[in-house]
């Protein structure tokens, strides 16, 4: 840990810092506990008492009561089971080190998680060590939403179509090349960033962090002109050509700049900064995917962060069937899929489709100019 940036959390749109006060790192770490295994929950509870401080920054929604103290936070209750734990020992534990009282809302029934106790440090910790599970709960659940640039103009479409029957006809023969793994060409899109949204409240959230980068970054930077695209070449996610899970179509402005991605990437850094997505590369990697093997099992899944982990385990896909790119790559590596203006920014429900368009349903959405 950077002791001079401490890492932030947001907890009911206010800011905290974890101070940092041992040189032992934790053993298990929120990313490394596994969803079922009780003692890596204690772990993380215990882990979060000798690591982080009970100081607090900001203004603290802490009360005073006739018996102590009183907090409220308001979580999603897709979040309780990380906080209770097997068989109620993550809660237990956490109770009893605190000492403080955790009351959690019945799944379904609604409500605030509250914490009470007699001392405010205690119940200070208890709130810490609570939303921080939380927070490592959150990161293994599957993504619900997505930023996306839809690639859904007729004249793409009939390009992917073409590239489709192309491939089929000269590579169908290749390994693993069948059409179940070919993209639905209406929901051809550009991923910026994927999101866990588990409420209504969350849903708004992103959506008011998207019309700030409409002001902030998009209008400034465009000035009312669109962003005009050349949808060219193909590429593959992995090292090796003859075992590829995910191939995907390039995407270069028509006039060489790099407008696209400073936007790509601007609006990445802010959903970071309102706590609502996690930073993976330096770069926002713009693609838009053709051809995805998770699509023999689920013809819906979305082509991001499943590439690589099972959804909702974080567990490294084993059964998946790669196929043989090195004859696609040689005869459509150039392939023109065609070219578009690039009209809006779609806050996208994952495993959905528009009864209209058939593109991801839209909670939320921008227009570029």
């Amino acid at each position: 840990m950077d002791v001079l940036r401490p890492e932030l959390l947001w907890i009911d749109g206010r800011c905290y810092r974890k101070n940092f006060l041992s040189d032992s790192p934790l053993e298990t770490g929120p990313d490394e506990m596994e969803e079922e295994d009780e003692d890596d929950d204690v772990a993380m509870t215990t882990g979060c008492r000798d690591m982080y401080a009970d100081e607090s920054c900001d203004i603290v929604p802490l009360q005073k009561t006739d018996r102590g103290y009183k907090l409220t936070l308001d979580l999603p209750s897709d979040l309780y089971k990380f906080i209770i734990g097997k068989k109620g020992e993550t809660k237990k534990r956490l109770e009893r080190e605190t000492k403080t009282q955790v009351q959690i809302p019945k799944v379904g029934a609604g409500g605030e998680v509250v914490i009470t106790g007699t001392d405010r440090q205690g119940v200070m910790s208890a709130m810490r060590r609570v939303q921080i599970l939380a927070d490592s709960g959150r990161a293994k659940l599957p993504f619900t939403h997505f930023l996306s640039f839809p690639l859904t103009a007729t004249p793409i479409k009939k390009g992917f179509q073409e590239f489709k029957s192309n491939v089929l006809s000269e590579c169908g023969q290749d390994q693993g090349i069948d059409e179940s793994i070919f993209q639905n060409p209406d929901k051809l899109h550009l991923t910026l960033t994927t999101l866990v949204l588990l409420t209504d409240k969350e849903v708004a959230a992103a959506e008011r962090v998207l019309a700030e980068c409409r002001d902030d970054i998009i209008a400034p930077l465009l000035q009312g002109s669109p962003l005009q695209v050349d949808v060219r070449g193909v590429e593959y996610m992995n090292d090796d050509p003859a075992a590829v899970d995910v191939l995907y179509a390039q995407v270069h402005l028509q006039d060489g700049s790099d407008k696209l991605q400073t936007i790509a990437d601007g609006i990445v850094e802010k959903f970071v900064s309102a706590g609502l997505t996690e930073r993976e590369y330096d770069r926002v990697k713009l693609h838009a995917t053709a051809m995805n093997t998770l699509f023999r099992k689920d013809p819906s899944a979305s082509p991001d962060k499943t590439d690589r982990k099972v959804a909702g385990k974080g567990r490294p896909l084993k059964d998946r069937e790669s196929f043989d790119a090195r004859n696609v790559l040689e005869i459509f590596g150039d392939f023109h899929f065609g070219n578009t203006d690039l009209n809006s920014i779609h806050l996208s429900e994952r495993f959905s489709s528009d009864s209209k368009t058939g593109y991801y349903n839209c909670a939320a959405f921008v227009e570029l100019t």
